[in-house]
């Protein structure tokens, strides 16, 4: 309970890439795969930094919520362990790998299995995109998605994120359009 009262407190802080740099040798000893993406480069040109600081950029850019800032902590420390080298490097299946060692590490910290799934769940989708389907079907957890990919893309080059906005943007006003037709429904509802 300690080492979740520790990555709570330092994932809710105001500065968290501050607070991380600060409590690194900490923040390893809880969760040492991490390390793993340390200098790890991506070697592909929508990426401007390794996976590291990519991550802590994510972070960054987040709002101050705990289950946003862990998922985004962890959607890329399957990247070392799951790479294709050729011309440009890629990383199929990292999603998954990513959600195998996330639930090793949150169970490790002994935090309850729905909520190791419930994290890792948003970690497997942080590169699916979100269909008006998933958001009219759980609209909850298609915003904390959205919200980790939205962080995730905004931290890539931006001279190749042309494709990242529109999809950002789309799938904003799919969320605007769903929240206006679940008023609608809730006007008439009431009457």
């Amino acid at each position: 309970m300690e080492n979740q009262k520790f990555l709570k407190e330092v994932l809710t802080s105001d500065d968290v890439v501050s607070v991380i740099r600060e409590n690194i040798q900490q923040l390893v000893t809880i969760m040492p795969e991490i390390c793993d993406m340390f200098g790890f480069e991506h070697k592909h040109p929508h990426h401007h930094l390794d996976v590291w600081e990519h991550t802590l950029y994510a972070m960054s850019l987040s709002p101050k919520n705990f289950n946003i800032r862990l998922a985004l902590l962890l959607h890329d420390v399957g990247k070392p362990h799951s790479y294709q080298d050729g011309e440009i490097r890629h990383f199929k299946g990292h999603p998954e790998m990513s959600a195998k060692i996330s639930k090793c590490i949150l169970k490790r910290l002994g935090y309850e299995d729905d909520y190791v799934n419930y994290i890792c769940e948003i970690i497997k989708l942080h590169d699916t995109p979100l269909t008006k389907s998933d958001i009219i079907a759980n609209p909850d957890l298609s915003k904390v998605v959205f919200e980790v990919q939205k962080c995730d893309a905004l931290a890539h080059n931006p001279a190749k994120n042309k494709k990242r906005l529109e999809y950002i943007k789309a799938i904003t006003k799919l969320f605007e359009e769903n929240k206006r037709a679940n008023e609608s429904v809730s006007t008439i509802v009431e009457k």
